[in-house]
């Protein structure tokens, strides 16, 4: 669990409504449903508009990054190389068999297995790296949908805050529906401002920087397999993917 995320959100809306109340107002007075619900749906129609499906589904999958970010143990990474480099040094590419089975990712496993096969180093690399080229555009496809609605949605509260101002325009000869015309249109403002500044763009950014570092642990992989097929000394190879731990 990311406890950055979660200090991150309590932090800012603590400020926005702790503000309204130091400014003598009524922090009740900033939940309007009918604001949040035309900001909220607009911009999630213009995302929708404007992503493929594959897209957007991608980036709410990934949203949950957010609070649970992907596991990036680079140590241990570095670790296993070096275990399987040692072994490939004595036993040769064929006892790394062995170690395919206990592998989740797929990745992992398909560069594992392209050094059992006694693949070309330069082959091998450019076979995983075009993976990772394709790994990291689709990911920055689906981060690109949160970062949409952060651009959309400030227009999409002014938009509502016109139209509280027409209501009140309609409505000049009654006073007792100038209240409600006047709070959707500016509440209709700060959700759109607030919901891309508070959330959406964060959320767009902080994944780009998680897709970053599955980018990086990727390539790191990449280099110790590269070091084991060409047949290395271990050592060398440990004390060089060192360099990718920060």
């Amino acid at each position: 669990m990311d406890l950055n995320s979660i200090i991150g959100i309590i932090v800012a809306v603590v400020a926005v409504f702790g503000g309204q109340a130091l400014e003598g107002g009524n922090p009740g007075s900033l939940i309007q449903f009918t604001a949040f619900a035309m900001v909220l749906g607009g911009t999630l129609g213009a995302v929708l508009l404007q992503s493929p499906v594959r897209q957007f589904v991608l980036g709410m999958k990934m949203s949950r990054w957010v609070f649970v970010p992907p596991r990036l143990d680079a140590p241990a990474v570095v670790e296993h190389i070096a275990v399987w480099s040692a072994a490939a040094r004595k036993e040769g590419f064929l006892s790394l068999d062995s170690h395919i089975e206990g592998i989740d990712d797929p990745f992992v496993k398909k560069g594992l297995q392209l050094v059992v096969d006694g693949t070309d180093p330069l082959v091998l690399k450019r076979v995983l790296e075009v993976e990772i080229d394709t790994f990291d555009e689709l990911h920055r496809q689906g981060a690109r949908v949160w970062e949409a609605a952060g651009g959309y949605a400030p227009t999409i509260g002014i938009l509502g805050a016109v139209m509280g101002l027409i209501q009140v325009m309609e409505n000049l000869s009654d006073p007792t529906h100038l209240g409600a015309g006047i709070a959707v249109a500016f509440v209709a403002t700060i959700y759109g401002v607030g919901l891309a500044n508070l959330a959406f763009l964060p959320i767009a950014n902080k994944l780009k920087t998680l897709i970053a570092r599955q980018v990086l642990m990727r390539e790191m992989l990449v280099d110790g397999l590269v070091g084991i097929a060409k047949g290395e000394n271990p050592r060398l190879i440990a004390g060089r993917l060192g360099g990718y731990v920060v």
